[in-house]
């Protein structure tokens, strides 16, 4: 189906689950207010968060659709260093296509970006998922020690790993932190694995251009050097977060749970 139509039927999708469902319009309209934001700022959100289920099946299963590239000195800058690339994307726009992005633009020179994501619960889902993000140029791994170590593996061979920084990792695997004003669980993970392997971080969102013209994948690096100490890190990582949404607030999904307590669960904290 076309990228146009696809994100029409989503974005109505969007708009009927936020009307529909009182407990994500109440979440979605304290989390933009604890941002500063008034709906009117972001009621454009709420059709994006239906365009981001409606072009999965696009992104997944069928042809990569156009995406366009921005800010690309600061990844060749990260190749030439040769310690390997912590990419890191909010819950903005289309996270999925700025692995496809990478994947495409760099990984016949740079080898693969390894993805970390979350299995989902039913097993047919899963192997979906399992099977659609191994795309050509891209690794996916789980969210389990193993997926953990492929990542580090990565980076020390100088390659590029992805992930969603403000993904509420499990109970024991995060630290609270400032979000937007408000005390947040946040993943230890990204700032560990820049830590251990001294690979470069660098932020990337893709925003949705209109009419299902494609994507624009924007990137940039950290405004300073990730600080050694692990909690400074990860306040560092959330501010980082925070100035790339302020960037396309229309974009981000405020509805998601981002101060929900952690569960109890075995695994990394958060993925792609």
């Amino acid at each position: 189906m076309p990228l146009g139509l696809l994100h029409g039927l989503g974005a109505a999708m969007g708009w009927l689950v936020f009307v529909l469902s009182g407990v994500y319009r109440r979440r979605f309209l304290a989390n933009a207010a604890l941002a500063g934001y008034a709906f009117a700022d972001v009621r454009a959100a709420v059709g994006h968060a239906g365009r981001m289920v409606a072009e999965l099946p696009r992104l997944w299963l069928g042809a990569q659709p156009p995406c366009t590239l921005e800010g690309v000195a600061c990844v060749e800058q990260a190749w030439a260093a040769g310690r390997g690339i912590v990419f890191l994307t909010p819950h903005l726009g289309c996270f999925e296509m700025s692995a496809q992005a990478i994947a495409q633009r760099w990984s016949a020179q740079q080898g693969p970006i390894t993805v970390l994501y979350r299995p989902a619960r039913q097993p047919w889902l899963a192997k979906v998922m399992e099977t659609a993000r191994n795309r050509p140029g891209m690794q996916a791994v789980p969210t389990t020690l193993a997926g953990v170590r492929q990542m580090i593996k990565a980076l020390r061979r100088g390659e590029a790993v992805g992930l969603l920084p403000d993904q509420v990792p499990p109970e024991g695997l995060g630290l609270w932190a400032p979000f937007f004003g408000r005390e947040a669980y946040t993943m230890t993970l990204a700032a560990r694995l820049a830590q251990q392997t001294g690979a470069t971080v660098l932020l990337v969102h893709c925003e949705r251009k209109t009419w299902g013209r494609g994507y624009v994948a924007k990137f940039e690096a950290l405004p300073a050097p990730l600080a050694p100490d692990l909690e400074t890190a990860v306040r560092q990582i959330n501010q980082a977060m925070e100035t790339v949404i302020r960037q396309c607030p229309q974009q981000y999904l405020w509805g998601y749970g981002r101060y929900k307590q952690p569960r109890a669960e075995a695994g990394t904290g958060g993925g792609v």
